[in-house]
């Protein structure tokens, strides 16, 4: 059988598995015994054999241990007050820009970001503050719920993220640079949202009456409203660029200091703590079982040499490193039309990571260019997560939410532009952290 034949054979399973409705990881798993049977004829035992080394292997790897760990920080956060305060405290330092409280979507996500890892969870946490206080000031409902949209999944690629603790777990770069390399590419996409936003609102100032606006100086108040997240942020972040805990061990450490400000703040009960922990239990199992699912489904495209045979084939079609970014871009925009990021992840990366280093690129910024793709998959119709967190937000139609995220999709599609003509707003951190440690 023919490498080209093998690879439709795998497609078409994995539409077929994943059309009839099974969950993602089941759907991974079938499609790589499936394949190990009928195409490669290996025996039950030669396939017990392989999964059981690949399962054990992959799953007591000591980066996942930070996935629950960071998982479970965010839950603690989104069950307290910490959103309220994180609105109350940037009201003051966002009301003199155009746009007003319309950038408190785009700070707010942008720092609680830097301790979920979630793009969910960011946008749930802020949203429900943000989205009823902007309604009831009078603020445009569909500016408002797009650049939440937007805002929301920068949870995916400021640190510490999820996805990208599973992209450097499978791709083998160390997470502590990939999450340095996420730093300025977030905080350039955010400014992008904050410029659109300005410039909207210079063009058409009734998006932002001025009704109900409140004026006022920065005070210490605020200072004490923000204080939580920064503390976490510093915490976490500090521990990690600062050498003094691996990522794991910074997750552990930010779950301690939620856990201890969420007593401080005299909101910590058995109830919030059993849930949270139950909350992050489940996603953390989610994850974890993507991550092995892959693993096994990466050995078997491996058996049929499907990364070597396509890469050597786009090889022969003599693209431009740029034109085999776009035909990515492309490919991975259409896979956000059917699944959510961390299995576009997995089912994409043991092909196009070899296509990526071939073509010259350093795989760190390839991390980014992904995770900016898988950005876009979360407020891409009809699978977008953020669109549904939304819905459940504001009970608008889902076609009218995808409308309001339209402009902040193009405003990411440029950030990747930007990102792949000065790939060194991805390296130039990491670089320098490594050239110091």
């Amino acid at each position: 059988m023919t490498e080209l034949l093998a690879g439709f054979i795998v497609l078409m399973l994995i539409f077929f598995y994943l059309g009839i409705g099974v969950w993602v990881f089941i759907g991974l798993l079938l499609v790589s015994v499936t394949v190990q049977i009928f195409v490669l004829d290996m025996s039950f035992a030669k396939i017990g054999a392989i999964a059981s080394s690949i399962m054990l292997r992959s799953s007591s790897s000591w980066e996942l241990a930070a996935i629950p760990m960071f998982i479970w920080m965010g839950d603690i956060i989104f069950r307290t007050d910490i959103s309220m305060r994180l609105f109350r405290g940037l009201t003051p330092l966002v009301n003199r820009i155009p746009g007003r409280l319309l950038h408190v979507n785009i700070v707010g996500c942008t720092l609680f970001a830097a301790v979920s890892g979630s793009s969910t969870a960011t946008a749930v946490t802020v949203g429900k503050i943000s989205l009823e206080e902007l309604s009831k000031r009078y603020y445009d409902p569909l500016i408002s719920v797009g650049s939440l949209a937007g805002a929301g999944s920068l949870g995916l690629l400021i640190p510490p993220s999820i996805v990208m603790i599973v992209y450097g777990i499978l791709a083998e770069v160390s997470i502590v640079q990939l999450f340095a390399a996420g730093v300025f590419p977030g905080l350039m996409i955010a400014a992008l949202y904050s410029a659109y936003i300005a410039g909207a609102v210079k063009f058409k100032p009734s998006l932002v009456p001025d009704e109900g606006v409140e004026r006022r100086p920065f005070s210490m108040s605020d200072v004490k409203d923000l204080s939580p997240i920064l503390i976490l942020i510093a915490v976490v972040l500090g521990s990690i660029y600062s050498g003094l805990a691996t990522p794991s061990e910074a997750a552990a450490i930010g779950v301690t200091v939620a856990l201890l400000l969420s007593l401080v703040t005299k909101q910590l009960t058995l109830n919030l703590f059993t849930e949270s922990i139950m909350s992050s239990v489940k996603m953390s199992a989610m994850v974890v079982s993507l991550v092995v699912a892959a693993a096994l489904l990466s050995t078997t495209m491996g058996y049929l040499h499907l990364p070597q045979k396509i890469a050597a084939s786009i090889a022969e079609l003599d693209l431009s490193p740029y034109a085999l970014m776009a035909i990515l871009a492309a490919f991975y925009v259409l896979l956000g039309l059917f699944l959510e990021g961390i299995s576009i992840t997995v089912m994409s990366l043991p092909i196009t990571l070899p296509l990526v280093i071939q073509a010259g690129f350093d795989p760190m910024w390839f991390g980014v260019f992904l995770i900016l793709m898988v950005e876009l998959a979360t407020i891409t119709p009809p699978v977008g997560f953020n669109l549904f967190v939304l819905q459940g937000l504001t009970n608008m139609p889902i076609g009218k939410i995808a409308k309001a995220a339209a402009p902040f999709f193009v405003l990411l599609v440029v950030g990747v532009v930007i990102l792949t003509i000065f790939p060194q707003i991805a390296l130039w951190l990491p670089q320098h952290i490594a050239g110091k440690s």
